[in-house]
């Protein structure tokens, strides 16, 4: 199929899926079209309006974006939507042109799952870290061009998933914001790195040289869960992959996952995983 006339032709490599370019005028949610696009040093759009939703998303390079008279500077994570109505200017960097993912859609829902990861037609955002939704594209893409019976509602589902690692990943902008971003950062990074160890939310915030409640309100603000919740995820699940060992008994995983007490972990383990441990052996 030819790439409908909206799409620039300066681009020097692309993959791209078109489904249904005329969708139903009352469908909930439908994904259009979508891809990967290498753009070419001398790459610019330069459009009044577009005829349905989209998200794009810089997985490299760089250049300048104007949404309705803003003007902005893209950077790898960079995401930002337009739809109809909203004029869009995209220049790339000619030194160091990006490369970009797109999806188009259309529907009643549309304007809700904007909102929803706060990226209403018009706006931008900055994921972190700058590769965290490319899967999700490529994947997106796969399911596309595969045109089988059931692409249209995979991708519809895919585009919602998509929506949702936006919210999840999204980064401050700058000032003060980053700073504190940044910590949540390297103490996100200290439990995932020495989660085995650790056993308590003071012993994790001396570590991380911080005030053990203003990391509860920088997992609050970042992570929507405490940093002992995120903690307590990481030795649960580990804990579950140890209990699937044949002969392991329920006290070796515990004293493993460095709890002294058993009746201690399997209250822990039921509150993460939502059943004790004897009852998880029984789910092999």
């Amino acid at each position: 199929m030819d790439a409908p006339e909206f799409f620039s032709p300066q681009v020097s490599e692309a993959r791209r899926f078109y489904l249904n370019l005329n969708p139903p005028k009352r469908a909930p949610l439908s994904v259009v079209s979508g891809g990967c696009e290498h753009c070419a040093p001398n790459y610019e759009i330069h459009r009044p309006t577009f005829p349905f939703y989209s998200i794009e998303y810089v997985m490299r390079g760089r250049g300048s974006l104007t949404l309705q008279n803003r003007r902005h500077t893209l950077l790898p994570g960079g995401v930002f939507s337009y739809g109809p109505g909203v004029r869009q200017d995209i220049i790339a960097d000619p030194s160091d042109p990006p490369i970009k993912y797109f999806v188009d859609f259309f529907g009643l829902k549309s304007k809700e799952i904007l909102r929803h990861c706060n990226l209403a037609p018009g706006s931008t955002s900055q994921i972190f870290p700058p590769n965290g939704i490319q899967n999700l594209f490529d994947e997106l893409i796969r399911c596309g061009q595969n045109a089988s019976a059931r692409s249209s509602e995979l991708c519809s589902k895919l585009l919602e998933c998509l929506v949702l690692k936006v919210s999840e990943s999204r980064a401050p902008k700058g000032g003060v914001e980053t700073l504190s971003f940044t910590t949540y950062q390297q103490c996100h990074q200290h439990i995932e790195r020495d989660f085995h160890r650790l056993k308590t939310l003071r012993q994790i915030a001396d570590e991380c040289h911080v005030d053990a409640a203003y990391l509860c309100r920088l997992f609050k603000r970042y992570d929507h869960q405490s940093p002992y919740q995120f903690l307590m995820r990481l030795k649960m699940n580990l804990a579950a992959e140890w209990l699937q060992q044949s002969g392991t008994l329920v006290k070796q995983v515990a004293v493993r996952a460095g709890f002294n007490d058993q009746f201690h972990f399997s209250r822990a383990f039921k509150n993460v995983l939502g059943v004790a441990p004897d009852a998880f052996r029984r789910l092999r």
